[in-house]
C-alpha cells in the first residue's frame, strides 16, 4: 500500500474512533442522568417517580407443555395433569394448569393454618428455608417454576410446604404380594388421615411427572402441593407414611428434609426396594414416623419401617420384613405382607382373604381402617401393573364413603396423540433425558 493510501486509512480510522467515543459518552451520559434522576427521586422520597423494575429475569418459557385430563365418572372425576421436562419446567407447567385452584385454595388455607399454629407466614417460610437447606434441589427448582406458572408468591408456596413439618397427623398402610394375592401382584394401600378443616381435599390433583432425568412417577396430591405424602414410580416403587409424633413433642427437628420431599427423591431415583432403603438411610430424621415401601417389579417385596427420631441412636430405626417375629405386631404376621394399621383390625381381614387379595378387596380393606373424622384420601396401588384406585374426600364426606377412581398409568394419553404418555416418554433419546 502507498504512503498516501495508508494516510487516508488512518484518517478514516481516527474519525471512526472519535464517532464511537462520542456515542459511548453520550450513551453513558444519558444512562448516568437517568440513574442520577432515579437516585435523587428516592432520596427526596419521590419513589413513585422511579420506573418499576423487575429485580430478576425469569427463564424463557419452554416449548414443552403440560396437559390436563379428567379421570373417573360423575362427581368423583379428578384432574390428572401430565408435566414433562426439567424440574423448573414441570413446576411451571403445573402452576399454569392449576393456577385457578391454587389461588382459590392456598392463600386462605395458609392463613388459617398459621392462625391455628399461632405463627406468622414468615415463621412458616423460615421453617421451610431451614429444612430445604438439606433437601433435594429438584424440589426447590420445581417450586420456583410452580410460583412462576401460577403467579403466587414463592414465599407462600414455601410456607405451604413447611406445614407437614409442623402439623401432627395419623395414617395407615398395608402391602401384600406373592402368595397372599390372587395374581401375585404387589398391592399397597395408603390412608391419609389428616385435617378435613384445611379443605385440601376439595382441590385434588393427580400429577404424572415425565422428567428429563429420573423415573416417571405419579403423585396424588392437592393444588399447589408438590411434596409427596405418597406416590408410585414407573419402576413399581410405592411409598406410604404414617405419622406418630404427638403435638407435645414439638418443636420438631427441622434441620432435615421432610418425608414429603425425600419421597420425591425416591420416586425420581429408586429402581428397587434396596435403592429406596439406601436413599432413606441417608436422610436425617425429623420426628416419629412409620413407613411402608413396596417394590412390585424388581425385588417384589415390601418392608415396614419405624423411624423415631427422639429415641436413642440405636433405637431410632427398625425395618421389618414379612413374617418377621420381631415385628411390633407379632405374632399377627404372615408371609408376603407387612402392615401398620395402628391397631384398627386389619389382620383378621388379611388372614381371611389370604391368597385371594386383589384391588377390589384392598379397596374394601382401606375403607375398613381409616380414622373416621379425618379420612382425606385413600389409595390402593397395584405396583406390578402400574395402576391404582384413589378416593378423595369431598366437602364433609370422607374418602372411605366416596367412589374410587381407577387409573392405569400405561394407558394415559393426556395430549391425545394416540400414544400413551409413558410409552412416548420411554422412546425419547437418552441424551434428552
Amino acid at each position: 500500500m502507498s504512503c498516501k493510501g495508508l494516510f487516508l486509512n488512518c484518517q478514516r480510522g481516527r474519525k471512526l474512533i472519535r464517532g464511537i467515543s462520542f456515542c459511548l459518552v453520550a450513551s453513558f451520559a444519558v444512562s448516568s442522568s437517568s440513574y442520577g434522576d432515579d437516585k435523587a427521586a428516592v432520596v427526596r422520597g419521590e419513589a413513585s417517580k422511579v420506573p418499576t423494575r423487575t429485580i430478576f429475569a425469569r427463564p424463557e418459557a419452554s416449548k414443552l407443555t403440560g396437559n390436563k385430563i379428567l379421570v373417573g365418572e360423575g362427581d368423583a372425576k379428578l384432574p390428572l395433569v401430565v408435566v414433562q421436562g426439567t424440574p423448573y419446567e414441570m413446576g411451571r407447567q403445573l402452576g399454569q394448569i392449576m393456577q385457578q385452584e391454587m389461588h382459590a385454595f392456598l392463600p386462605a388455607a395458609i392463613k388459617g393454618i398459621a392462625d391455628e399454629l399461632k405463627v406468622s407466614e414468615a415463621d412458616l417460610v423460615e421453617v421451610w428455608s431451614r429444612s430445604a437447606a438439606f433437601a433435594d434441589d429438584r424440589v426447590e427448582q420445581e417450586l420456583a417454576g410452580l410460583a412462576d406458572g401460577s403467579g403466587l408468591p414463592l414465599t407462600l408456596l414455601q410456607a405451604a410446604h413447611s406445614v407437614p413439618l409442623l402439623m401432627p397427623y395419623s395414617c395407615s398402610s398395608i402391602a401384600v404380594w406373592g402368595k397372599a394375592t390372587v395374581d401375585g401382584h404387589l398391592y399397597q394401600t395408603r390412608n391419609l388421615d389428616w385435617s378435613m378443616e384445611v379443605g385440601a381435599h376439595n382441590y385434588p390433583v393427580l400429577v404424572m411427572y415425565l422428567p428429563d432425568h429420573g423415573n416417571p412417577h405419579v403423585v396424588p396430591t392437592f393444588a399447589g402441593v408438590i411434596g409427596a405424602h405418597t406416590g408410585m414410580n414407573a419402576r413399581g416403587i410405592a411409598l406410604a407414611e404414617m405419622g406418630d409424633a404427638p403435638g407435645k413433642e414439638a418443636p420438631y427437628q427441622i434441620h432435615a428434609p421432610h418425608f414429603t420431599i425425600f419421597f420425591r427423591t425416591m420416586l425420581y431415583d429408586a429402581d428397587s426396594l434396596s435403592e429406596t432403603l439406601k436413599i432413606f438411610g441417608a436422610q436425617p430424621m425429623t420426628k416419629r414416623y412409620h413407613f411402608v415401601f413396596g417394590d412390585g417389579q424388581k425385588e417384589h417385596r415390601a418392608v415396614k419401617i419405624r423411624a423415631h427420631a427422639p429415641e436413642a441412636a440405636g433405637r431410632q430405626v427398625a425395618i421389618w420384613n414379612d413374617n418377621d417375629p420381631s415385628d411390633e405386631f407379632a405374632p399377627n404376621v404372615a408371609s408376603c405382607l407387612v402392615y401398620n394399621d395402628e391397631g384398627r383390625g386389619a389382620f383378621p381381614t388379611l388372614t381371611k382373604s389370604y391368597g385371594k387379595l386383589d384391588g377390589e378387596k384392598m379397596v374394601a380393606l382401606a375403607n375398613q381402617i381409616p380414622i373416621k373424622g379425618g379420612n382425606v384420601v385413600n389409595i390402593v396401588y397395584d405396583t406390578t401393573a402400574l395402576r391404582f384406585w384413589v378416593s378423595y374426600a369431598k366437602g364433609t364426606q370422607e374418602a372411605y364413603l366416596r367412589p374410587y377412581v381407577f387409573v392405569d398409568l400405561k394407558t394415559i394419553d393426556a395430549n391425545h396423540n394416540g400414544t400413551p404418555d409413558l410409552a412416548e416418554h420411554a422412546k425419547q433419546p437418552l441424551a434428552a433425558k
